[in-house]
């Protein structure tokens, strides 16, 4: 295997929402601004990073019968950790984020990983996974979260920074609302889908 094929990998074929469609709650809940995605993104970057290279660590010494157990056990752990240092240190952002951070647990991104790659390849290679499909989940937020606050707000403030402002007058309220959320991210869905569609019919 070569580390950077797989790297690209988790950014585009198994990008856990346009590739895999999993991870689609918190996706769709998190997403009213840039700020939120890149909040949410990076806890699940530390956990699902840390998880992969734990569990591949110890691959062998996890027993078939309680695999899924264990699993969460570790993915609990490290949610705490970021669970802890969020409220700490990002207390806003906490606040924000709200129950999404507790279920990261159960998040399907991180079970998937787990089981579908972490349990059965050493651990580099299980870091490098996991940096590709944190990548992959992070560019999706931000471009939904972005897309989102721009149209709703008509600018994007990250931080305590604008980013950027488009006057647009009145603003799309909805942008920010759920129907928001499913609108925007069925329409990326069908553009990703075309393409792809494209390419299988060009014998890509």
């Amino acid at each position: 295997m070569d580390p950077l094929s797989e790297y690209i990998r988790g950014i585009t074929r198994d990008n856990p929402i346009f590739g895999l469609v999993l991870g689609l709650c918190p996706t769709l809940a998190v997403t009213t601004s840039v700020e939120n995605a890149i909040g949410m993104s990076a806890a699940t970057a530390f956990v699902l990073i840390c998880s992969n290279v734990f569990i591949s660590s110890l691959r062998k010494q996890i027993p078939a019968t309680v695999r899924l157990p264990m699993f969460i056990i570790i993915i609990a752990t490290f949610v705490s950790i970021v669970k802890m240092i969020m409220q700490a240190y990002f207390p806003p952002m906490y606040a924000a984020l709200g129950v999404f951070i507790p279920l990261i647990v159960v998040n399907c991104i991180i079970i998937g990983r787990a089981e579908a790659y972490a349990s059965r390849n050493n651990v580099f290679y299980s870091f490098i996974d996991g940096l590709g499909i944190s990548t992959g989940f992070l560019l999706v937020l931000v471009l939904i979260g972005g897309i989102r606050e721009l149209f709703g707000t008509g600018q994007i403030v990250t931080f305590g920074h604008t980013l950027f402002i488009m006057p647009i007058d009145p603003s799309i309220t909805t942008m920010i609302l759920p129907p928001g959320a499913f609108l925007t991210i069925g329409i990326l869905m069908a553009i990703v889908n075309y393409q792809r569609a494209k390419k299988r019919a060009r014998g890509g």
